[in-house]
């Protein structure tokens, strides 16, 4: 059984529906769930969006491969409404993040996440749920690469649940 982490995001219709969604198709396709963050409202990055993001981190155990897992993730999208040729608002992103402790290029696939230490709306749920997870290039924790983060690489605040 492999620890996937998983990022999830949303800026369209009800983001934290969106994301609650998404995760119980993935376990139901997946595996089972270890952790789930907060929900956190985040600005876009890189994008021009006028939406808020809806953004969270989950841990999920699983006997799926990595590619079968990323197949899984995008099916999952795109049974929840995401179109991939339709601009950049989604009602939900899938993002595998780590696969244990595995370090992979491949067509399609990086592992980790190419972008993990820049993303503070990855970080922050990360580091709620996972603080001292070590990222297995740069050997830092979550907990440590949110500190190294700039102010001035994004907004991000924590939600619940609740009100989905």
């Amino acid at each position: 059984m492999a620890r996937a982490v998983i990022g999830l995001g949303s800026n369209l219709g009800n983001g934290r529906q969106n994301l609650l969604a998404a995760w119980q198709r993935l376990q139901e396709k997946a595996g089972r769930a270890a952790a789930l963050s907060s929900p956190y409202l985040t600005e876009p990055v890189g994008m021009a969006s006028a939406q808020l993001f809806t953004n969270a981190v989950g841990i999920l155990d699983t006997k799926l491969s990595p590619p079968e897992l990323l197949a899984t993730m995008l099916a999952v999208e795109t049974a929840l409404g995401r179109d991939r040729q339709q601009g950049r608002d989604r009602t939900v992103d899938l993002d595998l993040l780590y696969y244990d402790d595995l370090v992979l290029t491949a067509a399609g696939l990086i592992l980790p996440h190419p972008a993990i230490a820049v993303r503070r709306f990855v970080l922050a749920p990360l580091a709620e749920i996972a603080p001292a997870h070590i990222h297995p290039l740069l050997r830092r924790t979550a907990l440590q690469m949110l500190h190294d983060l700039p102010d001035d690489s994004g907004k991000v605040t924590r939600t619940t649940w609740e009100n989905t």
